[in-house]
């Protein structure tokens, strides 16, 4: 495949990765206003278990099979192929079964701790897609190793789409039937099983028809299971260690909120409940982060590509042009959020519930995406463990914040307690990038961004503090934000060409990708 080639494929699986974000962060406006924040919060609840186990068993799969590929490939050893794609079946098969058999097994303590037993049946369904997303993820990989990225994307969107279709249609469906929030629950979780069963129908129809399948020259043996295996997960666990660490973030809120939630007195019901609300804030930070998690995709192979090129001033360049970036989107989304807290809220989850929750999470989005982009660059760096070790001491601190900011201020403590930890874990990073790749901070020009994203928000902010909204209907809500939205785009943009901020140059060829996809072409 050519270079141009392989950078419209990779440029077409980052499309479809940021495709697949949103809707995985928009669904759950619509369920909420389905089935309401009892319901939300235990697919909350319930959810980052499933991605935990799901990135243990997966993660580093597709990107170990694609290098090994790759490498026989390059060796002109094309008989190693199927052996490779035989092991990883395997592998993948033994983790999907080991890792949907020990949370079955253990899913009625599993659901006391994260909140009552009303849990268990979204628990034990949703972890059912464990028993077929590896093995899908075996056919990414395979892809992947001969640099076609198409089949990865494509079976991304489909996933996505029928997931989330499915969702929210079985949810209208057990509303109107009457059943109880934790049998709605539980039937919601389905269209994630199916999702992944549909992709990997894709997939395979793709392999058996593909030019690109191999067979096997020698006997299988359970020796050479052993050594492609040995290959395989020394590849695969390093990467899954620096993916899963951003999953047990949410993880841990599973658990330790509901407990810190419990010890104020709150019962199982009121615990879904409130988990649902703190749930709205979650929809809403997954929705302004899209761009920092879908950049760092082609922005950790390269960095690491420079890496060993040795062009370490790139590799400065890119830092700083990606984080330039992210500021100039993740603040002003940022201090929007903040501002129109109270509308967002009754337009998009009905009424203005836990409004304070909302602001504080919105507020954190800005260091929510800039803790994931500076995460992604530590990986590039080939700094993964560090980048692992880190997230491993903000886990902890989010864990102790939780139960003592929770006794203070109730449920906005858990909100409190994810905003002090990504600021955290964003100064521990920059300042572990800055250490061994010295860079432009440029603090005049994030001070401009800052002040131009919070004289935005104040203009659009403030008007929603002398008005009665509790008297509005989700109809005025929403034509607000529209509004508001129009006016605080503009008046961010001419304060950044105000600032000198921007100048008439294409913003998007500072985006690094971009600028190495020019390159190619040329």
């Amino acid at each position: 495949m050519s270079r141009s080639a392989f950078v419209r494929s990779t440029l077409l699986l980052t499309v479809a990765t940021l495709v697949s974000k949103v809707l995985g962060s928009v669904f759950r406006i619509p369920l909420q206003n389905i089935a309401g924040d009892h319901v939300l919060g235990i697919f909350s609840l319930v959810y980052p278990v499933y991605m935990v186990a799901l990135t243990l068993s997966v993660a580093g799969i597709p990107i170990a099979i694609s290098k090994l590929i790759a490498d026989a490939r390059a060796k002109g050893e094309l008989s190693f192929v199927k052996e490779i794609y035989v092991t990883a079946s395997i592998l993948a098969l033994l983790f999907g079964i080991s890792s949907f058999l020990l949370i079955y097994s253990l899913s009625t303590p599993l659901a006391s701790a994260l909140g009552g037993q009303s849990t268990r049946l979204a628990l034990i369904v949703v972890t059912a897609t464990l028993l077929v997303a590896p093995y899908m993820a075996v056919y990414r990989g395979y892809f992947q190793g001969f640099e076609d990225m198409k089949p990865t994307a494509i079976s991304q969107v489909i996933e996505q789409f029928i997931r989330v279709g499915l969702i929210l249609v079985i949810a209208y469906y057990f509303v109107q039937q009457d059943f109880s929030d934790a049998t709605v629950a539980g039937g919601v979780m389905i269209g994630s099983v199916v999702g992944a069963f549909t992709s990997l129908i894709y997939l395979r129809v793709k392999y058996i028809r593909s030019p690109l399948r191999q067979t096997l020259t020698r006997k299988y043996t359970l020796k050479l299971f052993s050594s492609w295996s040995k290959q395989i997960l020394k590849l695969s666990i390093p990467i899954a260690i620096g993916t899963i660490t951003m999953a047990l973030i949410n993880f841990i809120d599973s658990f330790t909120i509901p407990y810190g939630l419990r010890s104020i007195g709150e019962s199982e019901t009121g615990i879904n409940y409130l988990y649902g609300i703190y749930g709205r804030g979650l929809s809403i930070v997954q929705i302004a982060t899209v761009f920092s998690t879908s950049i760092v995709l082609p922005l950790i192979p390269l960095i690491t590509t420079k890496l060993a090129e040795g062009e370490t001033q790139q590799v400065r360049s890119v830092i700083e042009k990606t984080y330039r970036m992210t500021h100039l989107l993740s603040w002003p989304a940022a201090m929007g959020l903040l501002g129109l807290t109270l509308p967002i809220n009754l337009a998009l989850f009905t009424d203005l519930e836990g409004s304070g929750v909302l602001a504080i999470l919105g507020l954190s989005s800005v260091f929510t995406s800039l803790t994931i982009l500076s995460t992604g660059i530590l990986q590039g760096m080939n700094l993964a463990k560090q980048a692992a070790f880190i997230i491993v001491c903000g886990i902890l601190m989010k864990a102790l914040c939780n139960i003592y900011f929770i006794q203070l201020f109730g449920l906005r403590g858990a909100a409190f307690s994810t905003l002090l930890v990504y600021i955290v874990l964003l100064i521990i990073n920059t300042w572990y990038i800055f250490k061994h790749y010295p860079f432009s901070i440029r603090r005049k020009l994030i001070t401009k961004i800052m002040i131009a994203s919070i004289s935005m928000g104040a203009v659009i902010g403030v008007p929603t503090l002398y008005v009665s909204i509790t008297d509005w209907s989700r109809v005025q809500a929403l034509l607000y934000l529209l509004v508001a939205m129009f006016i605080g785009v503009t008046i961010y943009v001419l304060q950044l060409y105000l600032f000198n901020v921007v100048n008439k140059t294409d913003i998007v060829k500072n985006i690094p990708y971009f600028s190495q996809k020019g390159r190619a072409e040329k």
